[in-house]
């Protein structure tokens, strides 16, 4: 089983999102648990405060150490640790074949301008983004790595050939993807995937998925 943590100052954030699809039928097979953590429950003020201003001036608040420490060692938790940051290495599907086979991922949520540092540098074991922009928080960045990484679990799907069959599963781009009617609008389906002939629909689908890769510079 895998356990997935979640530290955020927005627990409610991820309530229904995990409680729907994929994720909540992993949970329900037992192939994974949440554990989603209030971070103003690791402060020690009236106001439950998690952030600051930042030393040495300029816009918009820190979020303070404490707290996430605080948060981490009441659950005990292993390794890999993950701050979701705008700084972090773009999350991508090896990391998510990774997370799936771990026992156990914890991922730290941002908020304001920015994490006091030594979150990155003393307790994250790795930074991760989504890409080349930046979110209000990072819960909606662990939101889809939990998604991504979930769907792998044996048992989150049904049909588990079907994520084998995915972008970026051991290679790039899939090829694309028809559905009935064969004729819409005008627009038919291509003729190889109605043949029946399976071998060139394979050479079709792989020749589609690499000429996809090179069009969008993946390769």
């Amino acid at each position: 089983m895998l356990t997935v943590n979640v530290v955020t100052i927005f627990p409610e954030f991820f309530s229904a999102p995990l409680g729907l699809s994929i994720p909540a039928r992993a949970a329900e097979a037992g192939v994974v648990k949440y554990r989603v953590v209030d971070l103003r429950d690791f402060t020690h003020d009236r106001h439950r405060t998690v952030d600051d201003y930042a030393y040495g001036g300029g816009a918009g608040m820190v979020m303070k150490p404490e707290p996430f420490f605080e948060a981490v060692e009441s659950l005990g938790a292993s390794q890999p640790i993950v701050l979701m940051s705008a700084r972090g290495r773009r999350f991508t599907q090896r990391d998510a074949h990774r997370f799936a086979e771990a026992s156990e991922l914890t991922l730290l949520c941002g908020h304001y301008k920015d994490v006091d540092q030594r979150v990155a540098d003393f307790l994250a074991t790795e930074e991760l983004s989504l890409g080349d922009f930046v979110l209000s928080g990072g819960e909606p960045a662990a939101l889809a790595v939990i998604d991504a990484t979930v769907r792998l679990l044996a048992g989150a799907m049904s049909d588990l050939d079907s994520a084998r069959t995915d972008s970026f599963f051991d290679r790039d781009l899939s090829a694309p993807s028809y559905t009935r009617p064969p004729v819409y609008r005008g627009h038919p389906v291509p003729e190889v995937l109605l043949s029946g002939d399976h071998k060139r629909i394979a050479e079709w689908r792989k020749s589609e998925g690499e000429r996809l890769s090179r069009n969008r510079g993946r390769e």
